[in-house]
């Protein structure tokens, strides 16, 4: 676990000008950061956040805890002289680093980092090819359904539980009603009409 305090001072991300296929990810998208450290700061109590993988470019050294045991475990002691690259989570790294101008309390909270050793640049787009390749987003519907944040979700699914026949047609999973569907609304489109 990280320190959210030391984030940004360990774990660096400055591939902004060097074109795609010399970086290890996508470019910094600046419009997401106030977005993710809003979240950060209306939610300090119960935010979530996936861990931040980077590789280790430089000298290291692993000692487990007890060989008899669990080689896994142990202690990671890193030279000083050591980049931290991040292959995953540069966004919220960012975000981190502006919600604790506003709040710096949260710099006691941690973080969960995956550590790989950097063995070039290929390697490095590959760990994020893979990282990203398969996540899929989840459907406006099942977002709205497991939402306890947002006022304007939680509205529209009390319509639900209120109304019988909301209740009954309404798909709460899918994007869009497929041709032979016995339902009439899906949960997105309820939302929508809500909010407005």
């Amino acid at each position: 676990m990280c320190p959210l305090s030391i984030l940004s001072k360990l774990f660096i991300f400055n591939d902004e000008e060097l074109p795609p296929e010399h970086r290890a990810q996508r470019i910094l998208n600046k419009s997401r950061i106030p977005l993710i450290a809003s979240y950060i700061l209306n939610n300090t109590q119960d935010y979530v956040f996936s861990s931040v993988t980077a590789s280790i470019d430089g000298e290291f050294e692993f000692s487990p805890l007890d060989k008899s045991f669990d080689r896994n475990i142990g202690n990671l002691k890193v030279s000083m002289d050591s980049r931290l690259l991040i292959n995953d989570g540069q966004h919220r790294r960012a975000a981190i680093e502006e919600a604790l101008k506003v709040a710096p309390e949260l710099g006691e909270e941690t973080i969960s980092v995956v550590l790989f050793i950097d063995e070039g640049l290929k390697r490095s787009q590959q760990i994020f090819a893979d990282l990203n390749k398969h996540a899929v987003n989840v459907s406006k519907s099942i977002g709205i359904l497991y939402d306890s944040r947002d006022p304007v979700a939680m509205i529209t699914k009390s319509l639900l539980e209120e109304n019988k026949y909301l209740k009954r047609f309404t798909d709460k999973e899918n994007p869009s009603l497929s041709k032979f569907s016995s339902k009439l609304f899906t949960l997105s489109s309820i939302n929508e009409t809500t909010k407005n």
